[in-house]
């Protein structure tokens, strides 16, 4: 048969420290909203500072309408349109040929945006300071940089393609221009004159510049030529181009830079650019095509004057031959033929300007001539079998109006593709040209700070939560409990009146009896002195060491209580202070000894000096214990002072003087409460706790770290002393706790 064993408290306590509390989560982040609400304010000064500091960046736009067919060649009719051809220009093709270098390369060129000017003066601060700073103008006559200190211009710089993307130092002299280049960690220096073209001879190239004005002696201005692929390159990604819709045949171009008239002036250069390549792409086709016209009407007409001439005289020497019906049809379908060959000799000469015999469009046409030639081959055989002069007859007369045909629609055709070419407009409309809208679009200075601000949210609630989970504070008295094994005995919330007291006066420590005994804190000392009251052992751990020297079986009862703590700073001595001052109205007799001789401070919170005590008489031979003993203004209490600092207070401690001392002093008092050092500091409180009745572990609320207590505890067990409680002190009464029931209701004394 199976039998279950139930978890163990430390098996439970492992298993709660692996599950994630979000409730806890939730709660660490509410108390640590000061250091969540700081991080957010810091990510919107950033967000602030970083909006400031980015120049403003404006856009404009323009809009292209790309037409399916060419205009001009359209207009000439279906005879023309077959014989040069139809061309598609899908707008995914052309916006490939709107950022391409063919178009670009000019606009760089142009408005020398391969130039680049800086003030090297202008520091971080003065860019937060103004948020909006002067900025490179490119036009044709040069670049222009306004500075503080004077304007600086350069119409004309150009270097060899070692100096390319290096940046030049500019500065004015009293006599012109210094320009200096630093090379091989050598600074090489050129001196020229403001308004004249001036070449420097250097061993990679020559170096020529035009310098039309720079800012006041002594101010520096950087001068760099980028190389045309990176200007290129940066103008292409500064520039988008889009078609507007589905299959709309609108594009729209959107340029973007740090100034807005500068932004529009470039993008109206690349419209032009582009409509130029365009006009040019579009006319190319029927210029090709009349200069093929202009190549063949005059032999067209030759060879019309000569069969005309030719038949001509036929007919004076033969007269008039009248030909069989036969005879027509065969003129009729071979005038057919040879029009129809014409013809489709034309088309290849012009397709042959575009491609190569292997096309497609080309093997067709030679098929098509092989098969009127064979016709042709059979009408012959056919006239052959006519008499010999009506043969002739047949011949000339065919010839004749051959030529006369191909001869007139040559001509006709040569006509209108003139006054097509007059017309010639291309295939692109510009629908919107760029204009100044003034408006940055970035930076978007709300969009920055409400993201800045999330991100410092963020990055402060990250830094609770780590420090959360790193840290471990002590918060929970069941958790404490599961983890340690120890019973939290007492809870002591948190003196809002002893607090700002202190902080007025930092040296000044007042019992709660005398501050606030009406408040929480009190009635927590209280409940912790009733638990001792009824928790004491009736056979003390000094009457069994050295029982022959007690008097009677009342000294034998438990009286001694050692207070201590994992770590300094927790309020042990506020805790051992105030459960003495609870035991005295009860009308016992109560000592209390400051047992930490390195850095006790019970005297300052009886207001009474530090000299002569325990120190003093452990190191003291013939001492008498009722010299270090002291009143205090509370009738029942005693005070024993930690006395000058030994040397050695382990040592001392761990001596039969202060064993004895301990068991003399069970005779006269009903309690002892000696106040010791942290555990995990120095080995004082495990010495001193062997002696003790009950021994109470402090530990501060949200301050003290719950494995350091825990280890502590481990240590008191480790010397086989066995921690009788935990006393949970500076407990904080708040929303963002969820264990502020354990003292959320008060019960004082009535007003009335």
């Amino acid at each position: 048969m199976t039998q279950t064993v139930p978890p163990s408290p430390n098996d439970k306590a492992i298993k709660d420290d692996n599950e994630i509390d979000l409730m806890a989560l939730l709660l660490a982040l509410l108390r640590g909203w000061k250091t969540i609400l700081a991080a957010a304010l810091l990510g919107l000064l950033l967000g602030v500072t970083y909006s400031r500091y980015v120049q403003p960046t404006y856009q404009t736009d323009a809009l292209l309408q790309i037409d399916n067919k060419s205009k001009s060649i359209a207009a000439l009719g279906a005879n023309i349109s077959e014989l040069v051809g139809e061309e598609s220009t899908p707008a995914e093709t052309e916006r490939e040929l709107i950022k391409s270098r063919m178009v670009l390369q000019p606009v760089v060129e142009k408005l020398h945006l391969d130039i680049k000017l800086h003030n090297p003066e202008l520091s971080t601060w003065d860019r937060i300071l103004h948020s909006k700073t002067p900025t490179q103008t490119s036009t044709e006559q040069g670049v222009v940089l306004e500075t503080s200190n004077g304007r600086a211009q350069i119409s004309r710089f150009e270097v060899p393609l070692a100096y390319a993307n290096r940046p030049f130092s500019l500065v004015k002299t009293s006599t012109g221009f210094t320009l200096s280049l630093e090379l091989n960690e050598e600074v090489v220096e050129y001196k020229g004159n403001i308004g004249t073209p001036t070449t420097f001879k250097t061993p990679d190239g020559d170096i020529t510049i035009a310098v039309s004005a720079l800012p006041a002696t002594g101010h520096p201005v950087n001068l760099t030529k980028v190389s045309t692929p990176n200007a290129i390159d940066a103008l292409n990604n500064a520039l988008a181009v889009a078609e507007r819709g589905q299959k709309t045949g609108i594009i729209q171009l959107t340029l973007t830079g740090e100034d807005q008239k500068q932004v529009s002036r470039i993008l109206t250069d690349i419209i032009e650019s582009y409509t130029a390549q365009n006009l040019a792409r579009g006319s190319q086709q029927t210029r090709t095509t009349i200069e093929f016209m202009e190549s063949q009407i005059p032999q067209l007409k030759q060879k019309l004057e000569q069969s005309e001439e030719a038949f001509n005289k036929f007919r004076e020497q033969y007269g008039t031959i009248d030909v069989t019906q036969e005879a027509g049809i065969l003129i009729n379908e071979s005038a057919a033929i040879e029009k129809q060959t014409s013809e489709l000799n034309l088309k290849k000469a012009e397709l042959l300007t575009y491609y190569t015999e292997e096309h497609p469009l080309v093997i067709q046409i030679n098929d098509q001539l092989s098969a009127l030639s064979e016709r042709r081959s059979q009408i012959k055989e056919g006239i052959s079998r006519l008499p010999e002069m009506q043969r002739e007859f047949l011949q000339l007369s065919q010839d004749t109006e051959i030529n006369r045909e191909i001869y007139l629609t040559m001509l006709k055709n040569y006509q209108q593709l003139k006054i097509a070419q007059a017309g010639e407009i291309g295939y692109v409309r510009v629908v919107d040209m760029p204009i100044n809208t003034y408006k940055a679009i970035a930076p978007k200075k709300a969009q920055i700070w409400a993201i800045a601000s999330l991100l410092g949210l963020l990055l402060g609630s990250l830094l609770v939560l780590i420090k959360s989970l790193l840290r471990n504070p002590v918060k929970d008295p069941e958790r404490l409990e599961a983890k340690t094994g120890v019973p939290v005995i007492a809870t002591i919330p948190r003196s809002k009146t002893s607090i700002n007291l202190m902080k007025n006066n930092k040296n000044s420590r007042r019992l709660l009896a005398m501050v606030d005994h009406d408040g929480l804190s009190y009635e927590g000392i209280k409940s912790l002195r009733t638990s001792l009251m009824f928790a004491m052992p009736k056979v003390s751990k000094i009457s069994a060491v050295l029982g022959t020297q007690l008097n009677d079986a009342n000294s034998k009862q438990g009286k001694i209580i050692v207070i201590s703590g994992e770590a300094p700073n927790i309020g042990k001595s506020f805790i051992s202070s105030n459960l003495a001052e609870t035991f005295s109205q009860l009308n016992k007799k109560v000592l209390i000894i400051d047992g930490d001789m390195r850095r006790g401070e019970l005297h300052k919170i009886f207001t009474i000096t530090q000299n002569n005590g325990l120190g003093d008489y452990l190191t003291e031979s013939a001492a008498h214990i009722a010299d270090f003993i002291q009143p205090t203004s509370f009738e029942f209490i005693d005070f024993m002072p930690r006395g000058k600092h030994p040397h050695n207070p382990a040592s001392l401690l761990s001596t039969d003087k202060f064993s004895n001392m301990l068991a003399q002093l069970v005779n006269i008092y009903d309690y002892i409460i000696i106040d010791t050092p942290p555990v995990l500091a120095v080995s004082d409180a495990i010495i001193t706790a062997q002696y003790a009745d009950k021994v109470l572990m402090v530990t501060r609320y949200n301050h003290s770290i719950e494995g350091q207590l825990a280890y502590a505890v481990k240590q008191m067990d480790k010397a086989n002393i066995t921690v009788d409680g935990i006393v949970l002190n500076d407990m904080v009464q708040s929303i963002t706790s969820k264990y502020s029931y354990h003292y959320s209701y008060a019960y004082g004394n009535s007003k009335d």
